[in-house]
């Protein structure tokens, strides 16, 4: 979401606008396929239009975008026809990255969803560790755990070096 945005906005355009980028990320980087994120973005935003939830700030909007692509994204990897296919073989686009950000992205991608998660919440959105457990719907003491777990494994692959990764 853009810095300058500090209200809650209902302007569907307006709305595509700020957390357009920010829901297709989380997707992304829950699902590892383009096609799949983009399909989950856009259910994300029609049931933004037809129930037109009520926000009492920007960041409680933001965190029901979060939550609902999260939610979206579970339910995509639980579906029998997701299981079924094979998710291509997409990253992030390497040039907006340096090679030791690309081989940390690479190792992320490989942590399972629960660890991707907590990792992309608190270091790539800024949540603390409190409001990752009100998005996630789990017990504070469970994202620290998740955090910790999922630090140790990235430091295991990255010292590993590439090969690993």
């Amino acid at each position: 979401m853009p810095s300058s945005v500090q209200h809650v906005v209902y302007d569907a355009q307006e709305v595509l606008q700020c957390y357009g980028d920010l829901v297709l990320r989380t997707a992304f980087m829950m699902l590892k396929n383009r096609a799949d994120a983009e399909d989950a973005a856009q259910e994300v935003f029609l049931a933004f239009i037809r129930t037109k939830p009520e926000f009492d700030s920007a960041e409680h909007q933001k965190a029901w975008f979060l939550r609902v692509t999260m939610n979206r994204c579970k339910s995509v990897l639980r579906s029998a026809w997701h299981r079924k296919t094979q998710a291509l073989d997409e990253a992030f686009p390497e040039e907006d990255f340096t090679e030791r950000e690309t081989g940390v992205m690479q190792a992320v991608q490989q942590l399972s969803q629960k660890y991707r998660a907590v990792i992309y919440l608190y270091y790539i959105q800024g949540y603390d560790t409190t409001e990752i457990a009100r998005i996630l719907d789990v017990p504070q003491n469970t994202v620290l755990s998740r955090m910790a777990r999922a630090r140790k494994q990235l430091k295991t692959m990255l010292e590993g070096g590439m090969d690993d990764v």
